[in-house]
């Protein structure tokens, strides 16, 4: 089986333990959290990756570790991902997690550049129309870039819709030339 299908797999049971907790953002609050340790501390990862120490050693260290910062049932999903030797999936089963958990709130992401950064009411108008063309909850990541001069650039998955001043101006300079 390869890693993503490993991952994707390891994501959809914490997503049921997270729906029978009821929490499907605080888990993953959770498992970004364990992600995010591994990949920024050195000697976790290190420890971790370390074959000379035994699985039951890297989860009695990481279950004491953490028995007062997660619930019991988090600290055993993470052990059992280490126990089948999958501590360098954890990132990536974090990842899968949100796109599930989007999945089931019917949720999208959209990555929305704008000349210059807008205000609540344009954010607002802006996410409103996304959730009307797209018909899913639209979760928008606003980034500024001035050469667009005006408008917006969106990208929706493999989608994009370029509703920028540049694009409109280069379109008008070529019908120019052709006519």
């Amino acid at each position: 089986m390869r890693e993503p299908t490993i991952a994707r797999n390891y994501a959809e049971a914490l997503v049921s333990l997270a729906t029978k907790a009821d929490d499907l953002e605080g888990w993953g609050t959770m498992i970004t959290s364990v992600a995010d340790a591994i990949e920024s501390d050195p000697t976790l990862r290190l420890f971790l990756d370390q074959p000379r120490v035994s699985a039951s050693r890297k989860n009695e260290i990481l279950g004491a570790a953490l028995q007062d910062r997660l619930p019991r049932l988090m600290v055993r999903f993470v052990q059992a991902i280490i126990t089948h030797r999958r501590q360098h999936l954890i990132p990536q089963i974090a990842i899968e997690y949100h796109l599930l958990v989007d999945e089931v709130k019917g949720r999208i992401h959209a990555q929305v550049q704008v000349a210059r950064d807008p205000d609540d009411a344009t954010r607002q108008a802006i996410v409103k129309e996304l959730n009307r063309v797209v018909g899913k909850r639209v979760v928008p990541h606003f980034s500024v870039r001035p050469e667009i001069l005006g408008g917006a650039i969106v990208k929706v998955g493999d989608t994009v819709m370029d509703g920028s001043v540049r694009r409109r101006l280069g379109t008008l300079r070529e019908r120019m030339m052709r006519g």
